[in-house]
């Protein structure tokens, strides 16, 4: 078998993850397909779940950690009446009770009190660490997993339809948010337990309305077109569009590049800024502090360096 060459790639790729694999083992399989040296995705989805998966390549991964705060929505399904070790299918199944006759009204109280910033406990089964060591490795080799509350916000959990011991819901959430733990929590709260069935992750900040790709289309496009799949990757800089932004000259690009600190009079305590050249090419990632100083926290290279 011949070895796979790879090659210096740079971009986003947002890839629509098919239920059954990790989100690493997406990663890779897109990163092969791409002959990327280099890749990370940002904010994981289980191996139940679909849908959008911002995967970074080259420089863009140095961006990845910007995006995995970002705003994202779902749309999930749960079954009532049963809950599981893993507060999803994949778990075995703990405790069924009986489903009651529920109204719409019973629904929406239920989960108006699950919105805003609220505090849940995550999952047991869950890639979050104690120790260095991953809740879920602890819980499958049987110690007992104290699982710390912590605060999360929640925009919006809106039901989309019910159906007998089904429901499909809308969410809306930041980072951190396990949506197993608001389908358990809405279970509980409406007196007979749920579990997650279903997850589709819709959208991430900033790529509300994503082109997704498949796996299948990019091995498709391997066979047929192998040219063409850079084309599909976005320019970084799209991922960052919600920062503010710092124009620079000639000048100033070619300090902030050197690692020079950079003094700007008029400007003063901004948080993040992406900083552009006069070309609108990305330079680096700064902070301005309170005298006017540009210091650098992440600096990209030039593509025509």
């Amino acid at each position: 078998m011949k070895k796979t060459e790879f090659r210096d790639v740079h971009g986003i790729l947002l890839l629509d993850k098919p239920q059954g694999l990790s989100s690493n083992q997406a990663m890779q399989r897109a990163r092969h397909l791409l002959r990327a040296k280099k890749a990370g995705h940002t904010g994981s989805l289980d191996p139940l779940a679909t849908g959008l998966l911002p995967i970074c390549f080259g420089e863009a991964t140095k961006i990845a950690g910007h995006l995995l705060g970002s705003r994202k929505a779902y749309t999930a399904e749960c079954r009532l009446g049963a809950t599981t070790t893993t507060d999803d299918s994949e778990g075995e199944i703990v405790e069924t009770r009986a489903v009651p006759a529920l109204s719409v009204q019973a629904i929406e109280s239920a989960l108006k009190n699950l919105r805003g910033r609220i505090t849940q406990v995550p999952p047991v089964y869950s890639a979050l660490k104690q120790g260095g060591v991953a809740l879920y490795k602890r819980a499958r080799r049987g110690e007992e997993v104290a699982v710390p509350p912590r605060e999360v916000e929640v925009f919006r959990f809106d039901l989309i339809e019910h159906s007998g011991d089904m429901l499909k819901l809308h969410v809306e959430c930041g980072s951190g948010t396990y949506v197993r733990s608001l389908a358990r929590d809405l279970g509980e709260s409406l007196g007979c337990g749920a579990h997650l069935t279903a997850l589709r992750r819709l959208w991430v900040e900033p790529f509300r309305e994503p082109a997704m790709s498949t796996l299948t289309q990019l091995e498709e496009l391997v066979r047929s077109q192998p040219d063409a799949l850079d084309a599909l990757l976005l320019p970084l800089e799209q991922g960052i569009t919600a920062l503010p932004l710092l124009t620079l000259n000639e000048e100033e690009s070619l300090w902030l590049r050197q690692g020079k600190q950079l003094s700007r009079a008029e400007l003063h305590d901004l948080p993040l800024c992406r900083a552009t050249d006069a070309e609108g090419r990305l330079v680096a990632l700064v902070e301005v502090d309170s005298r006017g100083f540009v210091r650098v926290k992440r600096g990209f290279n030039s593509p025509a360096a």
